[in-house]
Parts: C-alpha cells; structure tokens; sequence
C-alpha cells in the first residue's frame, strides 16, 4: 500500500513546461536558434540535476517564424499545450507581441498564469508603458549599451567629436538613436547624421556606406542586428573606412567579422558577455553539450535562465502544482554571481541590473571567431551600478 501511495504520488507531481518561442526558421535564425541552444543548456542542466517538482522540465520548441504574427500563433498553441514559461528573446518586435500576448492570456486566466523570460527583446517600451508583473527582460538596452560605448569608447580615444547613427526603424533602433544623441553633449560629440533604414529587406549597404563615408564622421555607432548588421559589415569591409570607428551592439554576431575582414580591426562592441571573460570550464561544457563555444547572445541569455533556475531553488511546490506568481516573486530576490558580477532583478520594472562589457576586436585574443585570427579583446567592464538606467515613469507594475 506504501508503494502504491509514493507511485500514486509522483505521478501527480506537475512538471514545469517551457515553451521556447523562438525564430527557428527565416533571416532571424542565426539569432534566434542560438537563443533557444542557450536556454536549453540551462534546462538540461537542471534535468542532469534530477529535474524540478519532482519531473524532468519540459522543454518544447516553437518557431515563430521571426514576425508578429507568426509569434502570437506559436505563443496560443504553447499556452494550449500548458507551458508555464515562455522564453524568446530575437526581435524587440517580436518581443512586445509575446510579451502582451502572455499578459492579456494572464488577466483572462487567473491562477493559470504564464510567465515570459525575455532573453533579448532590449525595446525600452518593454520596460516601459508595455512592462507587465510576469515579464522579465535578461538583457541590457539601448541605454545601458550605447552608456558603456560612448564611455569606453571616449577614454580610448575613439569616438570623437563626430558621430554618425545609423539604425533599424522600429523601437529598438529608435531607442538606439534616442540614446546617440542623449550622450552627446556629455561627451561632447556631435551627431553628424542619423539613418533609420527598413529592418531585414536591404540587400545592398554600400549606398549606406558612402553616406556615412560623405558625412566623414570619427565613429559610427549602431544598434543594428541580424541580417542587417551582416550585410552592412560586408559593405563596409570593401569601403576604405579605416579611419572610422564602430561602436556596435551586435558586431559578435556570427560572420560579422568575417564579413569585414581586416576592415573589422579596432572596432567595438557593447555586450552583456565576452568569451574572453568566461570560466574556461564553463566554456569546455558548453562546447562539449552544444557542438560550439559560446558565442553572441549566448552568454549573457545562459545568465539569464540561470538566474531563473536560482529562483527556482527557493520555491518548492512538493510535487504540486506548479504557480508561476510564486516563482516570479522568488525571481524578483534571485541573485546570481557571475563571471562578471553580480546580477539581479529590479522589482521596479524587471529589468536584470547586470554588467555590460566593452571590446574591441583584435588579434590578440584566445577565442579567434569566424575562422579568422581575430575576435573580441575586453576593454572594460562597466559595473552593474553604471550601466543600469533609471526606472520609466510609463511602466505601471501591477502585481497579483
């Protein structure tokens, strides 16, 4: 009878659903597929471990198909297949679809809510009149990524007094541009130009290029990502623009480099982890679960489903069922110590206090990328404290 009640026991414990919502397919893939790889590390983790409530967490795949529409598809049919959690994190636009989708989904099903892990989204209106109690965002932003740029960037000796945006047109570059120009005057640069382009449908950058080669600028700064950021590094690569400086969010993207050649040499990027920083452990792991070291987002979305796993430590359901308000109360005290400090939850708009690295490609690294001898020498690490922007009057956080 004993026996009978533990069979009977377990097999009423819930397992925790995750439903990574992810672009598995389209121009966003090469983004998109290392996001869902680096949750799944996290997760499997976990399983390794003996699981969570007492199951093995699932882990379900979903392909968005990188737009709007093809996300609120994936997110109805992961809601109806009983995800708890939804991770995605390419495309801010994409980002805010989930995230309202999973929010609408919550006031209608109280005590059956989702909770939503942005790996990526970095959209400050996601943080803003768009931010929600079940959204927490695992990345940095415009703010936090173009702060530690211009700063950095200034102390080198590398961004000048002329300064030219050029970026995507939908919120994320917007942010981006915004950020530029919030800068200028403490850094004392002007901003010579600023180009807000179609996302994903330029196939050719060099009319881009020659603008930006006619303003002659000291630097260029952009947020651009994706096939975006590959093709306008391919245009450069061939333009003669040595005596520029680019200051990036995504230049660590796969091929970027490669794409550039030797033109990509002294150019920067602001990311939330640089391979050159990371436990060499951690990085054997990695590349040893997964086929590859990590790179891209890879780093920083790994310390963002870690920290959700610390929250999950603090909450023990014995096998019941599982209550995501409690989870996102436990993550919002979550702290996790990580090669490069300390990050955790502002409770004010969920946004993970975290650091964000500054490097500048080099040949003298321990990581090359793309094939070549260069990747990403770490310049400075802009503490937690520094980088964190303050939270947005829009964001009205209501909680349970």
């Amino acid at each position: 009878m004993a026996l009978g009640m533990a069979v009977a026991s377990s097999a009423q414990a819930e397992p925790l659903k995750v439903g990574i919502v992810e672009s598995l397919s389209g121009s966003q893939t090469s983004t998109g597929r290392l996001y869902a790889t680096a949750a799944r590390y996290v997760l499997e983790k976990v399983n390794e471990q003996g699981g969570y409530n007492g199951e093995q967490i699932e882990i379900l795949e979903y392909d968005n198909g990188g737009n709007t529409s093809g996300a609120a598809a994936k997110v109805r049919q992961a809601i109806a297949d009983g995800v708890n959690v939804i991770i995605q994190g390419s495309s801010s636009a994409v980002a805010g679809q989930v995230s309202e989708d999973v929010r609408k989904h919550n006031i209608r099903n109280r005590g059956d809510e989702v909770l939503y892990l942005n790996v990526g989204g970095e959209a400050m209106e996601l943080r803003g009149n768009k931010c929600h109690y079940h959204a927490f965002h695992f990345t940095s932003t415009a703010p936090m990524r173009v702060g530690a740029l211009t700063q950095v960037m200034s102390e080198q000796g590398d961004l000048g007094d002329r300064v030219y945006s050029i970026n995507q047109n939908y919120s994320w570059g917007k942010d981006m541009q915004e950020s530029i120009e919030a800068r200028a005057d403490e850094y004392g640069y002007e901003v010579v130009d600023t180009v807000l382009h179609e996302v994903n449908r330029i196939q050719d950058f060099a009319p881009y290029v020659a603008q930006i080669k006619s303003a002659n600028p000291d630097s260029v700064i952009t947020g651009n990502w994706s096939n975006d950021l590959l093709l306008l590094m391919k245009a450069v690569g061939g333009a003669g623009l040595d005596d520029i400086t680019f200051g990036t969010a995504f230049l660590d993207q796969v091929g970027n480099v490669a794409n550039a050649g030797q033109g990509a040499m002294g150019n920067y990027v602001a990311h939330p982890g640089n391979i050159e920083l990371l436990s060499e452990e951690f990085v054997n792991d990695y590349q040893s679960m997964t086929g590859h070291y990590p790179v891209y987002v890879e780093p920083g979305a790994v310390n963002g489903i870690k920290l959700f796993t610390k929250a999950l430590e603090k909450v023990d359901f014995e096998g019941g069922d599982i209550d995501v308000n409690q989870i996102a109360a436990a993550l919002e005290q979550a702290t996790l110590e990580t090669d490069l400090g300390e990050i955790s939850i502002r409770e004010g708009d969920h946004q993970t206090v975290m650091p964000v690295v500054v490097s500048r490609v080099s040949k003298d690294v321990k990581y090359p990328v793309d094939g070549t001898d260069m990747g990403f020498e770490p310049i400075e690490v802009v503490s937690a404290e520094d980088a964190i922007f303050s939270v947005q009057e829009s964001c009205r956080m209501r909680r349970p």
